[in-house]
């Protein structure tokens, strides 16, 4: 499994907004009802991340009106002995 951000962006007024919300918590997907949303800050976004295969499996989260403007992002994690070969390999110093 790869881990996998996703953000679906949504119309700031009220009752559309709303309306986003609703479809997410009713969809019965346990992703979309657990989704964290930014619009009580003015940022009109969803967010989720989800442990899927791939990024086709996590596009087929988002509810079909949202997907074509969904972001998906591929999640990875560093660790340090990863990132000195990395530096290593292409003659930088450490940080």
């Amino acid at each position: 499994m790869a881990k996998f951000l996703i953000e679906v962006p949504h119309d700031a007024e009220i009752v559309a907004c709303a309306r986003v919300v609703h479809v997410f918590l009713t969809t019965g997907s346990h992703f979309l009802s657990r989704a964290e949303w930014g619009c009580m800050d003015g940022d009109h976004r969803a967010w989720m991340i989800v442990d899927v295969e791939d990024k086709a499996q996590a596009l087929a989260v988002v509810p079909p009106p949202f997907r074509s403007q969904a972001r998906i992002v591929g999640l990875n994690q560093f660790s340090v002995e990863a990132i000195q070969g990395i530096l290593n390999r292409h003659g930088a110093r450490d940080a």
